[in-house]
């Protein structure tokens, strides 16, 4: 029985290295375990959403973004700023500033430190972005054909990306 559990324990181990996740509690996950009761909401921002994990270390919250099907060397833009919504989320509706969130892909992690700049960044973004929902038209700002395929306005738009 010592020899199983030690054997489970050192899987245990591997396992959590191999997520690139720091030891910490995790006070809720977005996946079936413990959730949120409901998604944090910034209302000043009109902000919502749900990390998929937020972990609590060292009496720091901290979100977590994960990404399994990502693969890339450096993370994108709009992933970090997805996982510094949610650091501003938390800082809005739990009152508790984070110092950083984690970004996790299929094979790498990386950590997103939560500085006013990055804050400033994200606000003027959602700012931009409210700007844009609240106009009577918005121009594409991409030249994917495969994201405006997925996009809900592709059948009435004119500006669509054929391929």
């Amino acid at each position: 029985m010592l020899l199983l559990a030690v054997v489970l324990f050192w899987l245990a181990l591997r396992l959590r290295q191999r997520s690139g996740l720091p030891w910490a509690s995790v006070v809720a996950d977005d996946t079936g375990g413990t959730m949120l009761e409901r998604p944090l909401f910034a209302p000043r921002y009109r902000l919502t959403g749900k990390p998929d994990y937020l972990l609590e270390r060292r009496g720091q919250l901290v979100p977590v973004e994960v990404k399994p099907g990502r693969r890339a060397n450096e993370p994108y833009e709009s992933d970090l700023m997805q996982l510094a919504a949610y650091c501003l989320l938390v800082e809005e509706a739990m009152g508790r500033t984070p110092p950083y969130g984690l970004l996790r892909y299929a094979e790498a992690s990386f950590r997103l430190d939560y500085t006013p700049a990055v804050r400033g960044h994200l606000v003027a973004l959602l700012e931009e972005m409210q700007e844009l929902l609240d106009a009577d038209d918005c121009a594409r700002s991409h030249n994917q054909a495969r994201r405006c395929a997925g996009c809900g306005f592709y059948a009435v738009c004119d500006e669509r990306v054929d391929e």
